[in-house]
């Protein structure tokens, strides 16, 4: 496993994105807790999550109690493992999504993901969205505060633009560790984002990397090019898109979800597939959409 770093802390190049074990379609806890265990025995040591990963609001924080309950049940060592979470959004009583970025309730949320995740400190603690009906500096100020509480120990943000990673990074300087925006073969919007955290040196943690839940497993037949290289390295389409991801930076640290053992395995074997400056390029000159 190849490593990299987000903030201070050196991570696993590959992590596990929690949501899909949490929200619609999620399988049950044996086979979710499987899920973990299998990230960590494969060398994974980065662990996305968020107080938002459930059905509905009678079950806010269920991914992030499961991810609790999966390490403290791991027969090995886990102190080594970084576990991000995210406040400012929520899903209601009918699962309906919405955004709360004022500092209340960013404190309040932060104090529900301490208890959920049985920790005094947050490792990495992320913005989910921007709220539009509050000013984005004073979400972004808020988790600068409870980072200097010693509430959480590095902050991140999620779905910005170029201009609110510069306005974030203007306020929280070394405290901003992370951007987690979508980014995939099919979504590529967020390279501008990824190139000003490679010059700010900040991680790039892309969020469905392989194209999301749905259409992940049809990865090959709708992008070409990742089909031909991984029929000609005997892997997989995901494995080669995640391989591309990995070559784009060194600041890039992907977050594919998975709900099976075998997938987040095959996940993280990907970091160990190096592709060719030609392979890379034909990869990174478009979709490949065929």
């Amino acid at each position: 496993m190849q490593h990299r770093r987000i903030g201070s802390v050196t991570v696993s190049a590959i992590g596990l994105g929690g949501m899909p074990l949490s929200i619609e379609g999620r399988p049950d806890e044996a086979r979710a807790i499987a899920t973990v265990h299998a990230a960590l025995d494969a060398g994974i040591t980065f662990i996305d999550t968020a107080m938002s990963y459930c059905l509905d609001s009678s079950e806010t924080g269920h991914n992030e109690s499961l991810i609790a309950r999966a390490l403290a049940a791991y027969g090995g060592d886990t102190s080594g493992v970084l576990v991000g979470t995210k406040g400012g959004a929520a899903r209601g009583a009918t699962g309906e999504w919405s955004f709360h970025g004022d500092p209340a309730a960013l404190r309040e949320a932060c104090e529900g993901s301490l208890k959920r995740l049985g920790v005094d400190s947050i490792g990495l603690y992320q913005l989910h969205v921007p709220d539009p009906d509050v000013p984005y500096a004073e979400s972004v100020g808020a988790l600068g505060e409870l980072h200097d509480a010693g509430k959480i120990r590095a902050v991140g943000i999620s779905n910005v633009s170029s201009g609110q990673l510069r306005e974030a990074h203007g306020i929280l300087g070394e405290r901003l560790v992370s951007v987690q925006n979508n980014f995939s073969p099919a979504v590529r919007e967020s390279e501008p984002q990824l190139r000003l955290c490679e010059e700010l040196g900040i991680a790039f943690l892309p969020y469905s990397p392989l194209g999301g839940i749905s259409r992940a497993g049809g990865l090959g037949s709708a992008h070409a090019a990742f089909a031909r290289i991984a029929e000609e390295r005997r892997v997989s389409p995901q494995q080669v898109c995640l391989a591309w991801e990995l070559a784009k930076s060194p600041v890039v640290v992907p977050i594919p979800g998975s709900s099976r053992p075998a997938t987040i395995t095959a996940s993280a074997a990907a970091a160990d597939l190096e592709l060719t400056a030609a392979e890379f390029a034909e990869l990174d000159a478009g979709q490949g959409v065929s």
